[in-house]
């Protein structure tokens, strides 16, 4: 058995990342000793274990690379290290280390042009760690299959890349509605605003919908603070067009459970996970989902309807089926009846 297990979180401090952290510290129990290495903006799960040896982080450079030649410099042989922030150790460690990777946007040949001058530098310079880093590593873990296949075409064999999904416990898969839980709702989509989650053409088919005389009620999680832009678009969408959404704002995970409990199915229309948490959780509590017809989206759930997450018009035709609204197809005319009616048009 390992001396103790070192867990190098320090740049996880906010969403499913942290989430997934937090489960793992609080299912730490004795004789293992754990080291944690954690952001110093996230808060610790209140459950956690006495006897956790907690190192913070700030979230600055130089406080990252601090955090790594600790590594170097602690990390003994008898030693593992989990490397929980998608990126192997800067330096050669005495001791295995293991990578757990969620982050797609790492490991997948997709354009970052959509995204924040900020972010697309950090992701550069995190793809370049990766890649000039693989051999540091002594496994890599994923969560998905995709997410494997993706890992070793960069891997090359040198490295091995290994499934191993895993997430908070629920309650049960048949939650009811708690004190508090919203009015209900056709459907909620549990996300945050970055690009890739592709609200802006969920809207638009909402907004194609309501041009049919359909209004189905649609819940979002957007931070008003965080993407003031989109949260402007939305109100303004509704408000010109009468559509039925509403944004709750980021919500705890504590809460999720009365969004699920409040809503007749989740629709996901993201363009990118390595997990898709919300999928998850949907599925444990036995709610339809409507989502992206991808391959992250199969990994992990059997969705009731699909689409193609690139057409809002592929989006809206989902909804209807999920409602079951007709949507007949277009009326085949003979080559006589379109000869006659371009005749007639072309009269007026």
């Amino acid at each position: 058995m390992a001396n103790r297990l070192i867990i190098h979180g320090a740049n996880i401090h906010a969403g499913g990342g942290k989430t997934l952290l937090a489960a793992l510290l609080s299912a730490a129990r004795p004789p293992l000793k754990i080291v944690a290495q954690v952001d110093l903006r996230m808060a610790l799960p209140p459950d956690m274990p006495a006897g956790i040896e907690v190192r913070r982080v700030p979230p600055t450079v130089a406080g990252r690379f601090a955090a790594e030649q600790w590594l170097r410099s602690n990390a003994r042989a008898d030693d593992v290290v989990l490397c929980f922030g998608n990126l192997p150790p800067l330096f050669a460690l005495r001791c295995p280390a293991v990578v757990f990777v969620q982050n797609r946007y790492l490991v997948e040949a997709v354009g970052l042009g959509r995204l924040s001058l900020a972010t697309r530098l950090r992701l550069r310079l995190e793809r370049m760690w990766l890649e000039s880093k693989l051999a540091n590593a002594n496994l890599y873990v994923v969560q998905t299959a995709s997410m494997k296949r993706l890992l070793e075409r960069k891997t090359r064999g040198r490295v091995p890349v290994e499934v191993m999904p895993f997430g908070a416990q629920q309650a049960s898969s048949a939650v009811l509605a708690a004190p508090g839980t919203p009015p209900p709702a056709d459907f909620v989509y549990v996300a945050s605003g970055e690009a890739h989650k592709n609200h802006g053409r969920l809207l638009e088919a909402w907004r194609m919908l309501a041009e049919e005389g359909l209004f189905p009620t649609l819940r979002l999680t957007l931070d008003e603070a965080a993407f003031p832009l989109l949260c402007r678009e939305l109100r303004d969408l509704s408000d010109r067009h009468g559509l039925r959404i509403s944004n709750v704002g980021a919500v705890p995970l504590s809460d999720t459970g009365n969004l699920y409990a409040g809503a007749r199915a989740l629709i996901y229309p993201s363009q990118l996970e390595s997990f898709g948490l919300p999928l998850i959780e949907a599925a444990q509590r036995g709610m339809p989902i409507v989502a992206a017809e991808l391959d992250y989206v199969r990994d992990v759930v059997l969705p009731q309807q699909t689409f193609d997450p690139a057409s809002a018009v592929s989006i809206a035709r989902a909804v209807k089926r999920f409602l079951a609204v007709p949507d007949p197809a277009a009326l085949l005319h003979t080559p006589e009846d379109f000869l006659r009616n371009i005749l007639e048009k072309a009269k007026r």
